[in-house]
């Protein structure tokens, strides 16, 4: 049905006006099942041009009229207008993503009718239409126009012109219904474009946070360590394409390794930016990432004078393994304590806790020293992993996986490798959440002591 023009305006088209019936033929309940056809087959369609282009070939003939005129004003600057449909139009041009194909207009009569702003009736178009109307190839032939409006924030950005022979009757009483059909149907061709644009632009916007997560893995060890007589292992999942959850390895001085995990506040794009400023800060530390306390309280300065004021914050715990003699200095930056199982016992490692990264510039963090033995299991990780919830619970409420139920599969790994223990845990926390995405980062470190 729809047609679109070979050339600009003022072009006048060859050959005689053909007259169509004004009449549709068939009774209701052929009109109700063509009706019916055609809703539902634009029910499934997404693209707005396909969704005019079905709707009138499903009711061509049985509306009133069959020839008009419709210009928009939509994005352009006055007193331009846009042709955007016409019965008269000889080529296919898509006024979504060809509109610049569209003839553009200045005055004349359907620069009246574009900026009438509401219905326009006009009785004596053939008296009025001159040659050098901008519109007259669309226009010429028509004795009257019946314009109305398809409104978006209360202004009429579009008109259509239903266009009228001479001679041709036309039942005014059906105006009102036309006009209520027209407006909802133009409401709904536009609502798609506008969920067709948002589509679109979230697909970008996934595509890029595609990008800061796969820059923001990259922060991350590309291969975990060897430590002398430890076995390492660990985990690492985002609630969104990118998160705040960090944990890196530093090689110091006589063999020993600072281990560190942190988790920033909230997650998703913006956790992701700070977590990769606390990479780039525990990177450029002076020194020899050692004692914890010191590197904690370098974090801590500079993350508190220029990236936290916003409120948001970062739990940390660093941790200085020597593997001569076994031990574990630590600090604590309001982080979970991690898990030491021992023999078949669970305990939480004492490290002196501090407040987290970036609330207070002078906090002074302490150091804890843990003397770790042959056998044992150490389990670092994030909140996210306590914190997960299940779908349902028989309180009514979500519950969480908690310390207690960590605690509970952990004494399961005495004889589990340090692997082996954290890829069972993971599906232990995907069963007890049915497989659901996280709802937060989730890191897991876990160290076996040879």
């Amino acid at each position: 049905m729809r047609r679109t023009p070979a050339a600009d305006c003022g072009e006048k088209p060859d050959g005689a006006y053909d007259q169509r019936m004004l009449t549709p033929p068939g009774d209701w309940k052929d009109h109700l099942r063509r009706i019916d056809e055609t809703m539902r087959k634009i029910s499934s369609i997404t693209d707005p041009e396909e969704l005019v282009n079905v709707y009138w070939d499903g009711v061509d003939g049985l509306l009133p009229v069959n020839d008009y005129i419709s210009v928009s004003r939509r994005n352009v600057a006055p007193p331009e207008y846009l042709i955007t449909r016409s019965s008269r139009f000889v080529e296919d041009i898509n006024p979504w993503t060809q509109r610049n194909r569209l003839p553009r207009c200045s005055g004349g009569i359907m620069g009246e009718v574009a900026y009438a702003n509401g219905p326009m009736m006009i009785d004596d178009l053939a008296a009025r239409l001159r040659e050098d109307d901008p519109a007259y190839q669309y226009l010429h032939g028509f004795e009257r126009m019946i314009a109305l409006p398809n409104y978006d924030n209360g202004e009429a950005l579009n008109m259509t012109g239903m266009l009228l022979p001479s001679g041709a009757d036309f039942d005014m009483g059906n105006l009102p219904l036309i006009h209520w059909h027209g407006s909802l149907f133009g409401r709904g061709t536009q609502n798609l474009v506008l969920r067709n644009q948002l589509a679109a632009a979230l697909a970008r916007l996934d595509r890029e946070l595609e990008i800061v997560g796969a820059i923001q893995r990259s922060l991350l060890p590309r291969e975990l360590p060897k430590i002398e007589g430890v076995e390492l292992a660990a985990c690492y999942e985002t609630s969104a394409r990118a998160g705040g959850d960090y944990y890196d390895f530093f090689p110091l001085s006589d063999g020993c390794w600072g281990i560190f995990i942190a988790d920033v506040s909230g997650h998703g794009t913006p956790a992701a930016v700070l977590m990769a400023i606390t990479h780039a800060i525990a990177h450029s530390q002076p020194g020899s990432h050692t004692p914890p306390q010191d590197l904690l309280t370098y974090l801590n300065r500079e993350l508190s004078r220029s990236y936290t004021s916003g409120g948001t914050f970062i739990t940390a715990f660093y941790g200085v393994y020597d593997p001569r003699s076994r031990t574990l200095a630590c600090a604590n930056a309001g982080h979970p304590p991690p898990r030491i199982l021992r023999g078949g016992e669970v305990i939480a490692m004492e490290c002196a806790p501090g407040l987290p990264l970036g609330i207070m510039d002078d906090e002074v963090f302490d150091q804890s020293v843990t003397q770790l033995q042959r056998g044992d299991l150490i389990v670092l990780f994030t909140d996210g992993l306590t914190e997960a919830m299940a779908p349902t619970a028989v309180s009514g409420s979500r519950e969480l996986f908690g310390f207690e139920r960590l605690d509970e599969f952990l004494h399961g790994c005495k004889d589990a490798s340090a692997r082996k223990c954290l890829d069972d845990l993971c599906a232990a926390v995907d069963l007890f959440t049915h497989d659901a995405d996280p709802a937060d980062d989730q890191t897991v470190i876990a160290m076996r002591i040879l």
